[in-house]
């Protein structure tokens, strides 16, 4: 889950094209220009990670696919079980209509990465605080723009059109409990005072995200609020037992609307333990994540999921709500997934493939046996993209993993799924700690070392032709899918900064370019957990292919799935076919590996130890 959520594979901007296996690279999107050394603030990052290795081998999954197997929907359900699924589960967390509002007015719910209906505290503050509540999603053009060092694509087809879907389920589940979603291009410190003045809006409702570019977002729009001219009438706004909001302006003590305009009420709500609920300050957050862990699980305790009501509206009225944008209105074209894994965006597919996972196919209980696997959609939970865009609350997942545990079994793949859940808390706190810092060059740590820009070089690793199947494989499933394992994106980080030598951050822009499930504090997090310059007690960390391919890809099922010119091999030749496959760009650095550079040897007892 590291790699799914809260590391690196399954939790966590994507591109303008994506290619299939083999063909070749857009001129678009090649690397647009090499880092100005002296540009060391960054402004607007929009947006998994890396840390635990297992002694489990591929061979051990619950569900080894086969490799004529080509396409994998996840989740595997259509369109109307998903519905029922969703409004059963919807069920369970929901209150009934007897809950009373206490506010009056409209208010205005500015969705962000909390696509979600079910224990979405923003919705439910904004619902109890007004008599009308009206959703709002912002297409903010700098999601679409290019990355600060490298210039990639921040968001391409693939994760855009998942973003699509999840709108589309957002919208029908908010017009199911009465409301619907406003849809604008834009700007949000734009477009919100501006639709907060239309509609007389007292305040504006929003999650709370920890990283530069949306905080500049934030203090823009609270500027936008302050400067709008709201008609003195009464708003009643009362906010009593709702959580505590933050970095908000004072609520109006007189019940009137403030003169100086709408508030913008900011609520925590992207992680599984509570901010408010740490056992310490996030400026004194232990830099390593055991220390971290330990503490927040004997000491704190994960909040209820809120319960709002099946009935929402009134909605304001309106003519123009808005469409869903198309991918060809954002400038983008349509992508087929033909291979590996497809997935489908929106709160009804994450509930969908929770229930799928839990207690359609039983799978929670050998999670941790199967969560290094690389080949099929069960070797692990596959949350990351959901949670990633707040389709799925970690909270909801926490309660859902307790009930199975009641229902079913608990042991140490139940436990595990908390474990990367707590991973997915830590970087999220961990990027508030340390700033802009988890962009540099020398990370948190400030360390110094000499990195290759090599635009040849790096264009390999990126288009999956370094000569190592086990890194070819991976990229090209990247760049196919969306998606990576969270095993597969350990092994890519490693050679890229290890072996290659290459700055980790081309790496680091290019998942953010490519990942549905994208998230800046995981990713970055992951990056410079890998590249040794964040908080990794082992900064030498090393990952050898020929031991990785041997424990996680044994038969070569994996390689041969993404690399077909390897089926016709036999299975132990596949991961270092020789003159069967392209030639490999450089030697490994550690490590004995046969082919056409020979053997390179361990230089050290610390190099040995760090070695996986």
């Amino acid at each position: 889950m590291r790699g799914e959520w809260g590391t690196w594979s399954e939790i966590g901007n994507g591109m303008a094209l994506f290619r299939s296996p083999g063909s070749p690279l857009p001129p678009s999107l090649r690397l647009r220009r090499l880092l100005n050394p002296s540009r060391s603030k960054l402004s607007f990052r929009f947006p998994t990670t890396m840390a635990s290795s297992s002694s489990a081998s591929a061979s051990e999954h619950a569900e080894s696919m086969p490799v004529s197997a080509k396409l994998f929907h996840v989740p595997a359900l259509n369109a109307h079980e998903m519905e029922q699924i969703a409004d059963k589960t919807m069920d369970r967390y929901s209150r009934s209509n007897d809950a009373k509002r206490k506010g009056r007015g409209t208010v205005i719910v500015w969705f962000r990465n909390d696509l979600r209906v079910l224990d979405n505290e923003v919705l439910f503050q904004a619902w109890s605080s007004s008599e009308l509540v009206l959703p709002v999603y912002c297409l903010d053009p700098r999601h679409f723009a290019a990355t600060h060092y490298f210039g990639f694509p921040k968001t391409g087809a693939l994760r855009a059109q998942f973003l699509i879907e999840c709108l589309e389920d957002l919208k029908r589940n908010l017009v199911k409990r009465g409301l619907d979603l406003l849809i604008r291009r834009g700007k949000p410190e734009e477009i919100l005072p501006s639709i907060a003045e239309t509609f007389g809006a007292h305040t504006v409702y929003a999650q709370k995200e920890t990283c530069s570019e949306e905080l500049g977002v934030e203090r823009r729009v609270r500027k936008g609020l302050w400067l709008v001219a709201l008609p003195s009438v009464s708003t009643s706004i009362e906010l009593s037992g709702a959580g505590p909001s933050i970095d908000a302006k004072p609520q109006q003590a007189s019940g009137t609307s403030s003169k100086k305009g709408p508030r913008l009420h900011l609520i925590w709500g992207s992680t599984m333990y509570h901010i408010d609920d740490l056992p310490f300050r996030t400026d004194h957050l232990p830099d390593v994540y055991t220390q971290f862990r330990k503490p927040v699980e004997s000491k704190c305790r994960v909040r209820d999921c809120i319960k709002a009501p099946k009935y929402l509206g009134p909605a304001p009225s309106t003519n123009d709500w808005g469409c869903v944008p198309t991918l060809k209105q954002l400038g983008l074209s349509l992508v087929q997934v033909k291979l590996g894994m497809k997935f489908s965006g929106g709160e009804n597919a994450a509930l969908s493939r929770v229930y799928e996972y839990f207690w359609k196919k039983d799978l929670l209980s050998t999670y941790k046996k199967t969560r290094n696997g690389m080949v099929g959609a069960d070797y692990s939970t596959k949350f990351s993209p959901w949670l990633a865009s707040g389709c799925l609350s970690p909270r909801l997942l926490c309660k859902e993993v307790k009930r199975y545990e009641k229902e079913r079994v608990a042991n140490d793949s139940t436990y595990w799924v908390l474990f990367e859940l707590i991973w997915r808390d830590y970087f999220r706190f961990l990027s508030i700690k340390y700033g802009n810092s988890i962009f540099h060059l020398g990370g948190p740590r400030k360390v110094k070392s000499s990195w290759s820009q090599d635009e040849k070089l790096f264009d390999c690793w990126k288009d999956g032709r370094t000569g190592y199947p086990l890194i070819d494989a991976n990229m090209k499933e990247l760049s196919t899918t969306g998606f990576m394992s969270n095993r597969g994106r350990q092994i890519v980080c490693s050679f890229l900064v290890r072996d290659m030598g290459l700055d980790w951050r081309m790496g680091a822009e290019w998942f953010e370019t490519c990942l549905l499930d994208y998230d800046p504090c995981s990713n970055y997090g992951n990056w410079t957990y890998g590249a040794g310059v964040g908080n990794d007690p082992r900064e030498d960390r090393y990952f050898s292919i020929p031991k990785q391919a041997q424990t996680y890809d044994p038969e070569g099922e994996y390689v041969a799935f993404w690399l077909p010119q390897l089926r016709v091999l036999p299975r132990d030749k596949r991961h270092f076919p020789g003159r069967s496959y392209i030639q490999q760009i450089l030697p490994l650095k550690f490590g004995s590996v046969p082919g056409q550079h020979g053997t390179q040897a361990i230089s050290s007892d610390r190099q040995r130890k760090s070695r996986r």
